[in-house]
């Protein structure tokens, strides 16, 4: 583990209770539906997939996916936020793998998952291009990869507070966040190389280069998903792959 992968865990080792009861709150709220119905336009519908949930954090689209039937595996490279996901994995009486795992390098085999999916992981990574390469090899042919993110670094230049200080009953945004904890994600935020980089066209770039022949972007995601949620600095929007 890196230097950057042990700051990032240490931040999100200190967040993972608080990330995580927003995440349960999330679960029973309308916003799953929507999100199912987004997943729905892209997965194949006519069976069982098995599903790579990369930095699957507390385990939301682990748990929802799960409750569709699908065999879902989680990694985290965080143990806290997989403690928060196996328990409430375990509370909705969901059956899936939860695993400690870099996304950027895993020891699962190849060809393995008809469909990787991960939310807000991207950004957070020393080295996209990597779990691009990574994500590629996991993929069985014409497996899937939905990868939904957004610019965090610029809503950190503009100062953007919204969704950074909600109530705990809320079904989407941070509680618990401290002006220390702020400043530290400041600071990841803005020494990642997503950051550095205008998204999601580099993405595209990263794509191609890992092999990917397939692929495009939906702007209008957050708008769909998240609606009034959505950050006008940093926008939710959804990366989209076949192998």
């Amino acid at each position: 583990m890196t230097k950057t992968d042990n700051r990032v865990t240490r931040y999100w080792t200190k967040r993972a209770k608080d990330f995580g009861l927003v995440r349960k709150n999330e679960l029973a709220d309308v916003i799953s539906s929507r999100w199912l119905a987004e997943l729905a336009q892209y997965l194949p519908q006519d069976r069982p997939l098995s599903i790579l949930d990369a930095g699957c954090g507390t385990g939301y689209f682990t748990i929802l996916l799960a409750g569709k039937g699908h065999a879902v595996t989680g990694i985290d490279l965080t143990e806290a936020m997989l403690t928060e996901a196996k328990a409430q994995a375990a509370e909705a009486g969901i059956s899936a793998d939860f695993l400690l795992m870099n996304a950027q390098e895993t020891d699962l085999p190849s060809e393995s998952f008809d469909a990787v999916v991960t939310r807000n992981l991207t950004w957070t990574l020393p080295d996209p291009a990597a779990a691009y390469r990574e994500w590629y090899r996991l993929l069985k042919p014409a497996g899937i990869l939905l990868n939904f993110d957004a610019d965090y670094a610029a809503n950190v230049r503009n100062e953007n507070q919204k969704e950074s200080y909600v109530d705990p009953s809320a079904a989407y945004g941070h509680i618990g966040i401290t002006e220390a904890l702020s400043r530290e994600n400041a600071e990841i935020t803005l020494s990642m190389p997503a950051g550095y980089h205008h998204r999601p066209i580099w993405d595209l770039l990263l794509l191609e280069r890992a092999g990917f022949t397939s692929f495009g972007t939906d702007l209008s995601a957050g708008r769909r998903i998240l609606r009034e949620r959505d950050l006008s600095d940093a926008p939710l929007f959804l990366i989209r792959a076949r192998k």
